[in-house]
């Protein structure tokens, strides 16, 4: 992301998937770092998604916000992730919104109480309808989960389906999207993918 990229509609957003440890962190931190080494007064902000519902899961984010390249601010947004993307946003910042599989997670997987899916299509088309507005790029992480067996359960298999399709969307708003496959990344324009 050392430049704003032309495709498509001029977006300046990039979108990296993978599967679990497959880098897609560390290479989207590396984007956000060159990108800000770019100017003098750059910043980069991640939003972080995630919720520490347990002890590995909190023990997870701590290893995160070690590893996070110094300089770098944070801003939690488990739920209200278009109105962190507007508050956040800013000429001379890069978002680093990690992750949307987690942010899903919130929605459809709540730590307490019942998932409200209603309300989780409208904060997904907030987001979408945010991303053309924003002063900043946006680095994405997401995972790919959908290339093992298909969930034996219900809920499973409709979380594998939205992931796919939140990916599918946040695809098409960006310029570029990279794959990661054992720490390394496969980018390409999105404008080079066939849409049919």
């Amino acid at each position: 992301m050392d430049h704003v990229p032309t495709a498509p509609s001029s977006s300046p957003h990039h979108l990296v998937v993978g599967g679990q440890r497959s880098g897609k962190s560390r290479h989207a931190e590396a984007l956000a770092r060159r990108w800000r080494d770019g100017g003098a007064e750059r910043g980069v902000v991640v939003v972080a998604t995630a919720l520490a519902g347990d002890d590995e899961m909190r023990a997870r984010i701590e290893r995160h916000q070690r590893e996070r390249p110094a300089g770098f601010s944070t801003v939690e947004a488990p739920l209200n992730l278009a109105q962190a993307l507007r508050e956040a946003s800013a000429p001379g910042r890069l978002l680093l919104v990690d992750c949307l599989t987690l942010w899903l997670t919130n929605w459809l997987m709540p730590l307490s109480g019942q998932p409200d899916h209603q309300a989780w299509e409208a904060e997904r088309e907030a987001v979408l309808a945010t991303l053309p507005t924003l002063a900043s790029p946006v680095v994405f992480v997401s995972n790919e989960v959908g290339w093992g067996v298909v969930p034996l359960g219900r809920e499973m298999r409709l979380f594998v389906d939205e992931l796919g399709w939140l990916n599918q969307a946040v695809a098409r708003r960006c310029a570029q999207l990279t794959l990661m496959v054992a720490g390394q990344p496969w980018t390409r324009a999105v404008s080079d993918v066939d849409p049919a």
